[in-house]
């Protein structure tokens, strides 16, 4: 905690220790054997976090996202609630940190207990009303809709031009007369 006391994007939580990795530009985070029941701020500059033997259920989802350069994270020896909320943490880990994978196991509920993250099918999770996050469903309606008005924009084209096509056939031939003449009503005018 010497090295770096503040860090951008937050300083060294009180309940971990930090230190610097050499060479990387980055910490290395433990906050191994805390009794944490819930992840804390942690420093943008995270490279390497321990999370092993506390009291953790659940990530939020979206919480590693905001440490862009974690590369290795341990979360082994926690009591997992496996739900649908655990699926953030299973596919992160999938990603980013796969061998820690197979060190999660779950705790609850009784149908999954002990059973390893990496195992855990869709069916397992229980029933999931919504997998995707919110803001993925409102870029699909956003996009939904823009794409009818622009069909429907493209459709009032057409029939415009086709329209207009037609009103530019009757005006031609309204300016000529029966015989196919052209009709003058009013002179041309001299310059």
């Amino acid at each position: 905690a010497l090295l770096f006391p503040t860090i951008q994007g937050g300083a060294c939580p009180s309940s971990c220790s930090c230190e610097s990795l050499a060479g990387s530009g980055g910490l290395h985070v433990d906050c191994s054997s805390r009794r944490l029941r819930a992840l804390p701020a942690l420093p943008r500059h995270t490279r390497s976090l321990d999370l092993r033997n506390n009291s953790l259920s659940r990530v939020p989802a979206g919480a590693l996202d905001r440490l862009p350069g974690l590369e290795r994270l341990d979360v082994a020896g926690n009591p997992w609630h496996c739900d649908c909320h655990v699926l953030y943490l299973k596919l992160w880990l999938q990603d980013s940190s796969a061998a820690s994978l197979g060190s999660v196991r779950c705790a609850s509920p009784a149908p999954v207990r002990m059973k390893p993250l990496a195992e855990l099918t869709g069916n397992e999770l229980g029933m999931c009303k919504r997998l995707l996050p919110v803001r993925c469903l409102e870029f699909f309606w956003r996009d939904l809709i823009s794409m009818a008005g622009a069909i429907i924009t493209l459709l009032l084209v057409a029939w415009a031009l086709k329209f207009s096509k037609k009103l530019v056939c009757q005006l031609n031939l309204s300016r000529y007369g029966r015989r196919g003449r052209l009709l003058r009503r009013h002179p041309p005018k001299n310059h």
